[in-house]
């Protein structure tokens, strides 16, 4: 299925296929992606606010992460912005910087029940080193679960996926959490 997906960058236009992808709940109990961004507060905020503001942010651009299409059905999702547009790592003793390199982040994934399991994560992450690369990124992090150190589910992917992709882990401070990096620095 990889090979039929579309992915894009996800626009105003595109807003109406986000939408439908989450569904009225928000995809992770009303987050609409907006953990990374205020925190637990998101949970005291009625649904529709996190939607809201979410939807402001995709308005004001610039797109803060892609959208994988099958035809015309949106069927995957990753959060791909600026670690700086994502204050709450910062506050997640887990997740702390490692460095000062410029990086950008993939947070988080969503895929549409019946589209699990056929690689839509993979082509998500390959598309999103390429969209950094372009961007002048000096690395793309990650911060997946370590499978073989949890059994919770991921909503910010596994190691595996991410290692499978070229990403290496370059902290660690918790078991279960990697923080996972490509670097994308050109070498003249």
């Amino acid at each position: 299925m990889v090979s039929k997906l579309v992915i894009r960058p996800l626009t105003p236009d595109l807003w109406p296929a986000f939408e439908n992808l989450f569904g009225n709940k928000g995809a992770c109990s009303r987050c609409w992606c907006m953990y990374w961004r205020i925190g637990p507060a998101y949970h005291k905020r009625p649904r529709d606010e996190n939607k809201s503001a979410f939807q402001q942010v995709v308005k004001c651009g610039p797109p803060p992460g892609l959208i994988a299409f099958k035809g015309d059905l949106a069927v995957g999702w990753c959060q791909l912005t600026s670690r700086e547009s994502l204050p709450w790592l910062d506050r997640e003793r887990r997740l702390k910087r490692v460095d000062e390199a410029r990086v950008w982040c993939i947070s988080c994934f969503y895929v549409r029940v019946g589209y699990r399991k056929q690689g839509v994560t993979s082509a998500l992450i390959s598309a999103a080193v390429k969209a950094a690369k372009q961007a002048g990124m000096e690395a793309l992090e990650a911060y997946p679960l370590d499978a073989s150190k949890t059994t919770s589910t991921s909503f910010t992917g596994y190691a595996t996926s991410f290692a499978r992709a070229g990403f290496k882990t370059v902290a660690r401070h918790v078991p279960s959490r990697p923080i996972m990096r490509h670097d994308l620095k050109v070498n003249l």
